[in-house]
């Protein structure tokens, strides 16, 4: 921290921090060539996109759009609207709707858990269509609430017409989109996320495999989904931890289903390989101390309200430097967790992050005469400022 003049005290102050050496620069490879329509590399934790090529392009995304489906369907039980033990009837609709199936049966019932499980391992689109209506009353109400998710997820170039991803010329997502919504259903379920690392279920006395081939090949991969049609080709969302390290990878139109499994691969190697994560700052540590004007203390202490974490090619995490510049003037009052300035992060001249500086404890008015003292030196030193 550099030193301060006790004018800087009252004027906007910037303390330039160094943050913590860590490996060595190491040369980056360039990424791999993936054969695909669009794939996205994301770092999980802070949703930061490491690769990307045609990641906003709008696409079929085939059985990928059950992610949504699924998503909504633990959002209602967490909410307490539905729940896993609810059984469902099965309607005709349901059990006619084509392409892969779970093979649960008209006007039977089957639980709310099973048809989870029948849809995230088994893709089956009756029983995503059985979810859609338990849950909406039909699967164009779904639809609606999907919308509704995707919009509130920030997936700016997606749109669902049906809850299984049946080819529709409306019905559309992007690598980035799906990246997104996996994010969210890893961080805001991790116990119903844990259904996506099951390989196989039996139901209808039949075993079915879990289709993402990386749950044999990669020990890392917990996830998520496959999808496949002639327009969409062959499409895979992936994620894997490793040293505490969460990568998502979203691959659209692979040419068979080895090959999404095989270009899915080479984005999490890469990304593993050449990447790595740290957490600089934690929420709640002193950072710095700014000056306070007309308070009990002279000073409060300055940190952040959240993680600073970065993801970033190995060897430039020693390289970078955080500026934190405090609000002029800290007049008490001040209330724990009121915002008095920012903290950025460069690489360079580039700003990589920006977080606001937040008071750690409360600073009380100052007696009459502290407070009638600071007005005066406020007055002086505006005069000369």
């Amino acid at each position: 921290m550099k030193n301060k003049s006790f004018f800087q005290g009252f004027a906007l102050i910037t303390l330039l921090v160094t943050l913590p050496s860590v490996w060595a620069a190491q040369a980056i490879p360039a990424p791999p060539q993936l054969a695909a329509k669009s794939y996205v590399l994301m770092d999980a934790s802070s949703g930061e996109i490491l690769l990307e090529s045609n990641g906003e392009e709008r696409l079929p995304p085939a059985s990928l759009t059950k992610l949504m489906t699924t998503y909504i369907a633990t959002l209602e039980i967490n909410k307490g609207r539905i729940k896993e033990s609810d059984l469902v009837t099965v309607s005709e609709r349901a059990w006619r709707t084509g392409g892969s199936r779970m093979f649960i049966q008209v006007n039977t019932q089957v639980s709310v858990n099973d048809l989870l499980h029948g849809v995230i391992i088994q893709s089956g689109n009756d029983a995503s269509v059985a979810l859609a209506e338990h849950i909406a009353g039909s699967e164009d109400a779904f639809a609606d609430l999907m919308n509704k998710s995707a919009q509130r997820l920030g997936m700016q170039n997606s749109h669902f017409m049906n809850a299984t991803g049946l080819p529709h010329p409306e019905h559309y997502s992007s690598a980035l989109d799906m990246a997104k919504l996996a994010r969210a259903i890893i961080y805001e379920d991790p116990q119903h996320y844990a259904i996506y690392a099951q390989k196989e279920f039996f139901w209808n006395n039949i075993k079915q495999p879990n289709r993402n081939l990386l749950l044999w090949r990669d020990s890392t991969v917990d996830g998520l989904k496959t999808g496949h049609t002639a327009e969409a080709g062959y499409c895979l969302v992936a994620s894997a931890q490793r040293e505490g390290m969460r990568l998502i990878a979203a691959v659209f139109g692979a040419a068979s289903e080895q090959a999404r499994a095989a270009e899915t691969q080479k984005l999490l190697t890469y990304g593993f390989r050449f990447f790595e994560s740290r957490t600089f700052y934690r929420a709640g540590v002193e950072l710095a101390q700014a000056k306070v004007w007309k308070g009990s203390a002279d000073v409060v202490k300055a940190g952040l309200n959240q993680d600073l974490s970065f993801t970033l090619p190995r060897g430039q995490l020693d390289k970078l430097e955080a500026t934190m510049t405090f609000n002029a003037q800290l007049i008490a009052p001040i209330q724990k967790g009121d915002v008095i300035g920012k903290a950025e992060v460069k690489l360079g001249d580039q700003v990589l992050r920006s977080a606001d500086l937040v008071a750690l404890d409360s600073v009380e008015e100052g007696g009459i005469f502290s407070r009638l003292w600071d007005t005066i030196r406020l007055f002086i030193f505006g005069l000369f400022n």
